[in-house]
């Protein structure tokens, strides 16, 4: 499998992070930095806890992939209604 990217900011590649999404020249894996801002961290604090190494723009484009594939698969996390 060769390196694959993932919008202008992201990248796939098998030798680094097991394959995991991370941003461009960095180890900084795409998950983590989207539970950090799930968590409600500033983004400015993210940039900075990664020591410059992302950008505003990149964390803007994670976020806004991660939107487009969540409501392309938003049913297969769809819980069944409770009973009355």
């Amino acid at each position: 499998m060769s390196v694959k990217s993932v919008g202008r900011s992201m990248v796939i590649d098998p030798e680094i992070c097991h394959g995991k999404p991370t941003f461009r020249g960095t180890r900084i894996m795409v998950a983590q930095v989207l539970e950090m801002v799930a968590s409600g961290m500033a983004w400015e604090t993210i940039i900075e806890q990664c020591h410059g190494s992302i950008s505003r723009e990149a964390i803007a484009e994670a976020v806004s992939l991660a939107s487009k594939v969540f409501i392309e698969h938003a049913q297969e996390y769809a819980l069944e209604p409770a009973s009355a």
